[in-house]
């Protein structure tokens, strides 16, 4: 993940506080930090301070010039030493550029600290207040210090109505009585992990340490959010569970995984779970099963997998289970993943029935459906092949269906669309779905797919909308491209992106993969119609084709005559012989109905003319079946992607990229 670091002009990447590398401005090998690809220099994140001080006018050793910052070293043609202390400067120095003359960050540093003016009892280096913008937090509270005391050499921050917090050096805390612990204003010792021994995270600079257990314990463990030395009436365990403060190993019984430090533990039962594991609810729901899972300890039955993550589930320990469903059951971690739970405890709250059935049947022939204000009849299979359906919007065809009684309405339901329930637990979302007909003017996009819909049903939970096709997936998905079932995945934002072995996009949200084999499927794809039949092509049957690994020609797309990559997925007619981009096919407009404003401004259109129209963002002759047409300017769009780039106010060529999907990865 790139991203903009105040004080600098290019964007950094996040280096996490595990990994070792040589920071730029001090000689420390811990700490998280940033790192500059342009300017390839590492700092941490406590040296970050640095770049607010771009221009030094009044150091004692060069008054006069502007002593300026440089990111990238000494410039050519000058000595790469510090002319004050003679040793070799790093990527990260300041220069005069009048007297060519160069001073190291430990001289800048020692400037700093010979005018700090604020002597603390409890640190040993006087503090200066010092404007941080956005860089640091301090060092006591983790809130942002915008305004607040800085020690240069230590990297210590602190706000100046945290400074009174402290009225001793030495404490006799709870979690650790044997010993007094020291507070440490300048980082955990060598001889330590340099973390917090209760929580596993950074120890940070200002710490209570005990040099004689080699004991870290952090200020948000100490002072600010106590760890309690005991818990009584948990979920988890029928006795009380006592803090054990120390670096061990043990395996979790209430999750069954591994944990390195301090856990709560009952010495009556042999009973021992990791600190956030001794807070696990009792009764939850989770969004991959109908009804609530229930904390059971041990589970006690062999050979089960887990609801979520389908890997087997080791009898022995906690997890949670169905009581209705006997072999349904989740490991504890996966069962209150954010997710998965929404986060709410229903032990004891009483469990009511909801009326999800989505209509009410009056007689044989007719029904009451919760979208419709009139009643539907239940008709054959015969006359109306061409109408569309009002939840998926695609043709009745040949299905049964449930048409409006009245004679001047046109509302038509597939059969299969009018049973979709009211209300569904889904894993797109840790709250419950709810059905609804999306009649708005203007368009919007599914959050999973993030292709536009513009009609039909959608399933919604505020502010996400899931279209029809993403909200029907279950779990494990089985998908012809590949050999083992593929399982939902929620990305964390952009740190980890997974690539789409269709289109080859990056996608940042949520997929569908296997993670043994590395395979991952976004949304679009994964829901991608395996036959299509356009009418274009006399009514064969398009077939989805996963691509031909080893053929050595060369494929054309019949649409928008663009060589075809016969690698990755493409669509192909048997009878016919084509072969077809994806995009080509299906564009990416789900339930579109012709005549339907995607805006105030814009419609949508069959694109049916002999000669198809050109984009005015992309500049591509449009290959969908629609194209989004500005009702009174002669604008023509060929996606809901380059609508979204298309700007208002500019009604010139601005970009000559086609959609990402229109071509294939390696074309």
């Amino acid at each position: 993940m790139s991203f903009k670091l105040e004080g600098h002009e290019h964007l950094v990447s996040l280096i996490n506080y595990r990994v070792k590398f040589e920071c730029n401005v001090c000689d420390r090998s811990y700490g998280g930090g940033y790192s500059c690809g342009e300017c390839s220099f590492a700092i941490h994140m406590d040296c970050a301070f640095v770049f607010k001080i771009n221009d030094i006018f009044d150091h004692p050793s060069h008054e006069g010039h502007c002593l300026k910052l440089l990111t990238t070293g000494a410039p050519e043609l000058t000595d790469p030493i510090c002319h004050l202390c003679g040793k070799n400067t790093k990527r990260l120095l300041y220069h005069c550029s009048d007297c060519k003359v160069n001073l190291d960050m430990d001289c800048i540093i020692d400037s700093m600290c010979a005018r700090a003016p604020l002597n603390v009892s409890w640190h040993h280096h006087p503090l200066i207040m010092f404007d941080f913008g956005n860089l640091m937090s301090c060092n006591f509270c983790s809130e942002n210090c915008k305004l607040g005391y800085l020690c240069p050499r230590c990297r210590l921050v602190i706000h100046e109505g945290c400074i009174s917090v402290f009225d001793s050096l030495e404490i006799i805390h709870p979690l650790h009585v044997r010993h007094p612990l020291k507070l440490i204003t300048d980082g955990a010792p060598d001889y330590t992990d340099r973390t917090c021994h209760l929580s596993g995270d950074n120890a940070g600079n200002l710490l209570y340490h005990c040099d004689i257990c080699k004991f870290n314990l952090n200020m948000r463990r100490a002072v600010l959010k106590p760890t309690p030395v005991a818990l009584s009436n948990m979920k988890v365990h029928e006795h009380t569970l006592t803090l054990m403060p120390r670096l061990i190993s043990f395996v979790c019984d209430a999750c069954g995984t591994k944990g390195d430090r301090s856990p709560y533990v009952c010495l009556q039962c042999d009973f021992m779970v990791h600190q956030k594991c001794a807070h696990l609810p009792r009764v939850i729901h989770v969004n991959h099963h109908d009804h609530r899972v229930s904390y059971k300890y041990p589970l006690g039955l062999r050979g089960l997998k887990c609801g979520v993550c389908w890997e087997e589930i080791d009898w022995s320990y906690g997890t949670y289970s169905c009581s209705i469903c006997s072999l349904y059951a989740l490991h504890s971690l996966c069962a209150t993943r954010g997710d998965v739970w929404d986060g709410e405890e229903l032990d004891g709250v009483h469990e009511e029935v909801e009326d999800i059935e989505p209509f009410k049947r009056n007689d044989d022939n007719t029904i009451t459906h919760f979208s419709h204000e009139h009643n539907l009849m239940s008709l054959s299979k015969d006359g109306e092949e061409s109408s569309l359906c009002g939840a998926c919007v695609g043709p009745i065809g040949s299905y049964t269906f449930y048409k409006c009684s009245n004679s001047d309405c046109s509302f038509i339901l597939h059969e299969t669309c009018a049973d979709l329930y009211k209300k569904k637990r889904h894993f797109l979302s840790p709250k419950p779905l709810a059905l609804n007909l999306y009649n708005k003017r203007s368009t919007a996009s599914c959050k999973a797919c993030r292709q536009a819909f513009c009609q039909g049903f959608i399933y919604s939970v505020y502010p996400r909308d899931f279209d029809l096709l993403c909200s029907s997936i279950t779990v494990p998905f089985l998908h012809g491209s590949h050999d083992h079932h593929l399982l939902y995945l929620k990305l964390q934002f952009s740190y980890d992106p997974k690539t789409c072995q269709c289109c080859g996009i990056d996608e940042d949200r949520v997929v569908v993969g296997c993670m043994k084999c590395d395979y991952f499927l976004d949304f679009r794809c994964a829901t991608l119609p395996l036959t299509v039949t356009l009418p274009r092509y006399d009514d064969h049957p398009l077939t989805l084709c996963y691509g031909d690994k080893k053929t050595r020609g060369k494929y054309w797309c019949d649409i928008c005559e663009r060589e075809t990559n016969p690698k990755t997925w493409f669509y192909t007619c048997k009878d016919c012989g084509v072969t077809l981009h994806v995009f080509c096919v299906v564009g990416d407009i789900r339930y579109a109905k012709l005549g339907r404003k995607v805006d105030y401004s814009f419609e949508l259109l069959p694109n049916n003319t002999s000669s198809r129209p050109l984009c005015h963002v992309c500049n591509c002759r449009c290959p969908g079946l629609f194209i989004v047409k500005h009702i009174e300017k002669d604008i023509i769009l060929c996606s809901y992607y380059c609508f979204n780039l298309f700007k208002p106010r500019d009604y010139v060529d601005v970009r000559t990229i086609c959609p990402p999907w229109a071509l294939e990865p390696n074309t």
